[in-house]
């Protein structure tokens, strides 16, 4: 687990009650006099439209059950991790936690999590496929329940690829990774400040992308050995995605070497203004875009390119999780059977701008709509599979301490593939190898 120094533990357990005291009502969990349960369900929404979703699914649950009551407590994605593992030790944590499925491994394994196996209803097992239980699964046991997605996509700019004449990709048949190369080659003109690129690549946290991309060129990096250990491999495949952003930014000059610093966020303005031709992003930035784009804007949503691997793509699912201190654990676990319904999954998913995992609520006519490309995200709904690096322990402080400074110094030019592949495989192996002792 992450290592924290005492004062920032003081911090998290402070900002830990502090968040208890935030919620709808300060009561906390528990029993009271009358034998009415109360659960507190922690929630890491934070976009209006899923907030309202969550909080009005809660109201439904707690008009329906007035003995099993479920108190809203609001969250925050920046600091889950550290405050979770605080309130963990301190035998505070929330009854009902959401996270996402790649911070769970060190909380399953450490025993802070409730084995779900048995506890699971049949129905909402068999609404969510194989797959997506993959990514909540650690060892033998399931630790928490997968419901929302994103895949990577590309936002392109709809009048200048029309104008090009380039072929355009669909999910059944996406562009390969070397025609993306020669796509946004041919989308790059001009010099100086007013170059257009074919692609601007924000890639401030450049290894989930990396990672979750190179699946779909037969790269996975994460591997086992023969006793089950997680190590470092860099194959082929996993060359494919970091050589295509470098080639793009340093040699064919289609990407711009100043959007490699940059948040999603932080390149729609270039965007909009006609600079970049297209951007990689996460599914759920098209809200953004379809609340911000100037008045007559025309965008479209591409698959992102494939190659050996098919049009496959990592993703760490949002889940929710129960305490295995929570005494409630029936109670918690019907109220996420109720909240996972297909109709709600579904409210929750358009609240998000992501896709459900559930068969179910992914039949919703609004979630296939061509219309700001949920047809295109439903398309690729059957080929997301866990993120490489789902189940592997360490790979936190892997990917704070290795990863991250070695890609993004290979992408701007500053070290070459074998020093990149020196610092992944020699210094990643170290990192990991304290963590399966």
């Amino acid at each position: 687990m992450r290592r924290i120094t005492k004062l920032a533990v003081a911090a998290t357990a402070l900002a830990s009650l502090l968040l208890t005291g935030c919620s709808d009502d300060g009561d906390g969990g528990g029993r009271d006099a009358d034998g009415k349960v109360t659960l507190r369900f922690q929630s890491l929404a934070w976009q209006k439209e899923s907030v309202d979703a969550n909080k009005e699914l809660v109201d439904e649950w707690n008009a329906a059950h007035p003995d099993v009551r479920v108190e809203y407590v609001q969250g925050s994605w920046d600091s889950v991790h550290d405050q979770l593992l605080t309130s963990f030790e301190g035998g505070e944590a929330p009854d009902i936690i959401h996270d996402a499925s790649d911070d769970l491994a060190d909380f399953a394994y450490g025993g802070y999590l409730t084995d779900l196996r048995e506890l699971l209803p049949a129905r909402l097992k068999g609404d969510i496929p194989q797959r997506s239980w993959d990514t909540t699964t650690f060892g033998d046991g399931v630790y928490g329940v997968p419901f929302l997605q994103e895949p990577r996509v590309l936002i392109a700019n709809e009048k200048i690829l029309k104008e090009s004449g380039v072929r355009i990709p669909t999910a059944e048949k996406p562009w390969s990774w070397p025609e993306f190369r020669r796509i946004t080659k041919k989308l790059s003109d001009g010099s100086g400040d007013g170059r257009k690129f074919g692609v601007a690549w924000p890639l401030k946290d450049p290894v989930s992308a990396t990672l979750n991309l190179g699946l779909s060129a037969g790269g996975r990096l994460f591997h086992r050995d023969a006793d089950g250990k997680a190590e470092v491999r860099f194959t082929e495949g996993d060359a494919v995605v970091p050589d295509t952003v470098r080639d793009q930014v340093n040699a064919d000059k289609s990407a711009s070497a100043a959007t490699l610093g940059m948040g999603g966020s932080d390149t729609l303005p270039g965007f909009f203004g006609g600079k970049y031709a297209m951007v990689p992003l996460g599914f759920s930035y098209r809200q953004q875009i379809a609340q911000q784009a100037p008045e007559g804007f025309e965008w479209t949503v591409l698959p992102a390119p494939a190659g050996a691997g098919g049009p496959a793509q990592g993703v760490s699912p949002q889940t929710l999780s129960i305490a295995e201190e929570s005494p409630y654990k029936k109670e918690a676990m019907e109220f996420i059977d109720f909240f996972l319904r297909p109709a709600n999954m579904a409210r929750l998913a358009k609240g998000d701008w992501m896709l459900p995992t559930g068969t179910g609520a992914l039949e919703d006519p609004a979630l296939r709509a061509e219309k700001d490309g949920w047809a295109t995200g439903a398309a690729l709904a059957e080929h997301l599979v866990p993120a490489p690096a789902q189940s592997v322990r360490g790979y936190p402080e892997w990917k704070d301490k290795v990863a991250t400074p070695a890609y993004q110094e290979y992408y701007s030019g500053a070290i070459d593939a074998d020093e990149l592949e020196k610092r992944l495989v020699e210094d990643g192996n170290l990192v990991l190898a304290r963590y399966q002792r």
